[in-house]
């Protein structure tokens, strides 16, 4: 049996149903409780450097590359009811921000350089880019003013990845590879890291709109991998804690003294390989990067 939320309109949801609480709200889909295994396995990336202070080393079956950031795997149970939002902020979701004075009156970069080529443009329905974890929290607190309640947050890093993995637990939602069909990465990284030609993957070298490509996963979230890299609401840890609850996630998320913050996810000019479900990234909370965004979290309250 499928279970029923409240909205704060009153109208109800029920486990993967879409749903948006206004004209300008990010679209969301109701997550199913559950747990899944966190982290990535050793030997799950591919990458083929390791990289040290003042050191490149290159990888040899002798002397493999062992992500220790992503480790140790653990289950974790997610026994907050949320939902997700099914696409990355968009440019306009922010503006419409920024145009109801919210925001901070912050307006980010609407281009990416490109190579050889004129600037693209980055507006509309493309992931709104060059805001940090801290602008991102002035647009989780505008869209909680919208609905009346503070409801809405960004997702911690165990958030994020059940809801990017949707019920599977190989290094992509798809499987054990994905095309870039699938995921915005970048092909001639991907050769140089696999060590082999790919004629198949190509190069966009730009985030595409959140509604384009092949990019949804099996409970309709799109471009969990790949396009820009999104912010979580996670402390940075060399290794994962262990923590077994996703209430737990939160409780050490929510120190304000974090000097940095895990972001996932992936983005369009980096290789296959941080796309996995299972990587990490560690950036300052008040960093702004055209390669970064995000998408939000809802919590939500029980029927009953």
């Amino acid at each position: 049996m499928k279970a029923q939320y409240l909205l704060e309109d009153g109208s109800e949801v029920s486990d993967l149903e879409m749903f948006q609480e206004c004209d300008v709200c990010p679209e969301m889909i109701v997550l199913p409780l559950g747990e899944f295994t966190m982290g990535g396995p050793p030997g799950e990336s591919r990458e083929n450097v390791h990289w040290g202070e003042g050191e490149i080393r290159y990888v040899t079956p002798e002397d493999p590359y062992i992500a220790y950031h992503e480790g140790p795997l653990h289950r974790v149970e997610i026994n907050i009811p949320v939902a997700m939002g099914k696409n990355e902020v968009t440019y306009d979701q922010w503006m419409a921000c920024v145009q109801d004075g919210g925001c901070g009156g912050y307006i980010p970069q609407d281009y990416v350089l490109q190579e050889n080529a004129p600037r693209a443009i980055i507006r509309g329905k493309h992931p709104v880019i060059t805001v940090s974890y801290e602008d991102a929290l002035t647009y989780t607190e505008w869209l909680n003013k919208k609905v009346g309640a503070d409801v809405y947050r960004l997702p911690t890093e165990a958030e994020w990845e059940y809801a990017a993995r949707s019920g599977t637990q190989t290094p992509f939602a798809q499987g054990e590879e994905v095309t870039t069909d699938q995921v915005n990465f970048l092909g001639s990284a991907t050769e140089i890291m696999l060590n082999e030609k790919r004629p198949d993957l190509i190069s966009r070298g730009k985030p595409v709109p959140v509604d384009e490509m092949d990019a949804a996963n099996g409970w309709g979230l799109r471009h969990m991998s790949g396009n820009v890299v999104e912010q979580t609401m996670s402390c940075w840890t060399e290794r994962h804690e262990g923590w077994r609850t996703s209430s737990e996630h939160l409780k050490h998320a929510l120190n304000p003294f974090c000097e940095r913050r895990v972001a996932k996810g992936g983005a369009y000019p980096a290789g296959m390989d941080y796309s996995r479900l299972g990587a990490r990234a560690g950036p300052d909370p008040s960093s702004r990067s055209s390669v970064a965004g995000f998408r939000v979290l809802r919590e939500l309250s029980s029927e009953e």
